[in-house]
């Protein structure tokens, strides 16, 4: 089992940007897949990127292709999220999660999540 714990998040304005941090205690961090996810108040939670075990390959949401980048440290146990140019819209909750597989669902762990509050 692993445990992890974000942080980083805020409150920023439109076009800013910010860093969010997820660091992983327990299990081997490298044998998992890592992945951000957010849910904004009244809507369900979606999916935003992962990246794979070594780093080399990661996936990302729509909505926020071109603007984060995911990307990950093992010697560090810990993944990021760096998000640029922030719309009002990418206010949410951020959780981090970890599985086995690179997937947009289905992820086992999860973190207590993160606070993003983009101000127009």
């Amino acid at each position: 089992q692993v445990q992890l714990v974000e942080s980083g998040g805020g409150l920023v304005q439109t076009g800013g940007s910010l860093r969010l941090s997820c660091t992983a205690s327990g299990r081997t961090f490298s044998s998992y897949v890592m992945g951000w996810f957010r849910q904004a108040p009244g809507k369900e939670r979606e999916f935003v990127a992962a990246i794979s075990w070594g780093g080399g390959r990661s996936i990302y949401a729509e909505p926020v292709k071109d603007r984060f980048t995911i990307s990950r440290d093992n010697a560090k146990n810990t993944v990021y999220l760096q998000m640029n140019s922030l719309k009002p819209e990418d206010t949410a909750v951020y959780y981090c999660a970890a599985s086995l597989r690179l997937t947009e669902s289905g992820y086992p762990y999860w973190g207590q999540g993160t606070q993003v509050t983009v101000s127009s």
